[in-house]
């Protein structure tokens, strides 16, 4: 049973198909304040948290959702998808949240592959982190990538972007200390404050930029045998991990 302004959308041409396709593109995304999500997982949990504002799905199918639901042929849906399964779209607005809460942040410096962020922020929900802060050069946080990889768990944790030195000084009013994460300098992990901290983490080949890391308080690392160095959101996971048991 469809819910709202049910119609059957055929035609590649039908204005909403057409906005669709352009929210394929980042600057587009950026202009209208929405973005795409997709399989049925991520779309519930856009809803539970009130950022679904439409969904689009193949016909012969059925979802009831207190938002606008429009079926589409498999001519449509075969356009407007990004994964080959796909037989349902979401249409979400983009959360406005602009501030740091909470006393375990995570500052991401410049993380480049989607992937990895949308691991970061699963893993960031999973080990009880308020907010992540991206550094306005990491890549774009409504991605399809990002996304998927992230379960939709970006609708569960506070997510804002900004110039990190700028976080830096708000958590340092807030008398929060600063982590540099490096690969094998500084204290273990393990004993960083669990109570209050910002843990900054680097890119994905040249780590925490210098400005960045100069201004951190403390500097931690994982100890590792024979590999010199973990992917970025491996190590994140584990420090997580450290950082949040008992």
């Amino acid at each position: 049973m469809f819910v709202g302004d049910y119609m059957l959308i055929t035609s590649l041409d039908n204005e909403k198909i057409k906005l669709i396709e352009k929210l394929k593109q980042k600057k587009y995304r950026d202009k209208e304040g929405l973005f795409l999500i997709e399989t049925p997982n991520i779309i519930e949990e856009a809803y539970k948290n009130n950022y679904l504002k439409e969904v689009y799905v193949l016909e012969g199918n059925s979802f009831s959702y207190d938002v606008p639901c429009y079926e589409v042929s498999e001519k449509v849906m075969g356009k407007i998808k990004q994964v080959e399964t796909s037989y349902v779209v979401g249409v979400c607005t983009k959360p406005s949240n602009n501030e740091i809460i909470g006393n375990h942040i995570l500052l991401v410096d410049g993380v480049q592959d989607p992937g990895n962020l949308g691991t970061i922020i699963r893993s960031s929900v999973a080990f009880n982190i308020d907010t992540i802060v991206l550094s306005n050069d990491s890549c774009d946080l409504y991605n399809d990538k990002v996304i998927r990889a992230s379960e939709g768990n970006m609708f569960n944790i506070n997510i804002v972007r900004m110039n990190l030195i700028d976080a830096i000084n708000k958590l340092n009013d807030k008398s929060i200390p600063i982590y540099a994460s490096l690969v094998n300098e500084g204290e273990p992990i393990e004993n960083i404050n669990k109570e209050s901290f910002a843990l900054v983490i680097g890119n994905e080949g040249n780590g925490i930029k210098k400005e960045i890391s100069a201004l951190c308080d403390s500097k931690v690392h994982i100890k590792t045998s024979k590999v010199e160095s973990l992917n970025v959101a491996i190590a994140t996971s584990i420090m997580l991990y450290e950082i949040n048991k008992e």
